[in-house]
């Protein structure tokens, strides 16, 4: 599975901003997706998943009703949605799929290159 993410950018505090990301090769609406992002010095964290169907949603407490995770398979692609953004926004975001919860932590199978979000404050 190759992902191939867009939409990243330069907002100030409080705007919005639209990651896109496309799969392509082995596809299959069966995969959950998901996104992460790493600020700079810091661990890459988890940011949201969405189940294969659509159905099912996760996010971290730290964007919980601000970001909305959502796919449209017939485009295997799936979106973020990210409102009201603050500083500690700023960050590379990677998508992600086979997204999943697993000995503690959640982990992918599969990671696209990364694009950049950075916030003015």
């Amino acid at each position: 599975v190759q992902l191939q993410a867009s939409g990243g950018g330069l907002v100030q505090a409080g705007g919005f901003l639209s990651l896109s990301c496309a799969a392509s090769g082995r596809t299959s609406g069966s995969y959950s997706m998901g996104w992460f992002r790493q600020a700079p010095g810091k661990e890459r964290e988890f940011v949201a998943r969405i189940s294969g169907s659509g159905g099912a949603t996760y996010y971290a407490d730290s964007v919980k009703g601000r970001f909305t995770i959502s796919r449209d398979n017939a485009k295997n692609t799936v979106y973020l949605q990210m409102d009201s953004l603050k500083s500690e926004d700023t960050g590379v975001y990677y998508c992600t799929a086979g997204t999943r919860w697993s000995s503690g932590r959640w982990a992918s199978d599969y990671w696209g290159q990364g694009t950049q979000v950075t916030v003015s404050s």
